[in-house]
């Protein structure tokens, strides 16, 4: 599986997005479906090294010490635990699909008029730039904002869910 997603981290989502809107059409679904598609080939790797870090640790040892099953391992131990960093991986991701999703209507792969879409309003502002500066100003505050609240969120997840930050 991690081979199968390392071949998908290879191609870039911009390649893989106009391959999509070529077949699909220019939508809002042929932008889920890229996004669907490579938005969860980091967490299945921030899983896997989760799972093979805590995998490690004495008390899996221990439960497997005492006859546990695999799954229940997996599920009552060690997936618990493995939590913490796929909370903070997920918020920031969030803002990186918000991000992608700007990009993609920018070039023109994403939504279309009269479907509003955070790029698309930069887009069709940036013929205007010199008149009207509010029309690219405004959209690309707020995707800034938006994307920075997600990130900021997920920074404090990360540093309220860090036992290791906790001793100090």
């Amino acid at each position: 599986i991690m081979r199968f997603i390392d071949i998908f981290l290879a191609i870039p989502y911009i390649i893989l997005s106009i391959a999509v809107a070529t077949v699909f059409g220019r939508s809002e679904n042929s932008i889920i479906i890229v996004l669907g598609f490579t938005g969860w080939l980091g967490v299945a790797r921030i899983v896997r090294a989760s799972f093979l870090q805590l995998k490690k640790l004495e008390y899996v040892e221990a439960a497997q010490a005492l006859g546990f099953g695999k799954g229940r391992i997996m599920f009552r131990h060690i997936l618990p635990n493995a939590l913490q960093p796929i909370i903070v991986f997920g918020t920031i991701a969030i803002g990186s699909a918000i991000l992608a999703e700007a990009a993609l209507s920018f070039l023109g792969v994403g939504p279309q008029d009269p479907t509003p879409a955070w790029g698309l309003m930069v887009s069709q502002g940036k013929g205007d730039l010199a008149n009207a500066p509010h029309l690219v100003f405004f959209p690309g505050i707020a995707i800034t904002l938006t994307v920075l609240a997600f990130v900021l969120v997920g920074d404090g997840l990360r540093d309220a869910l860090d036992p290791k930050l906790k001793e100090r």
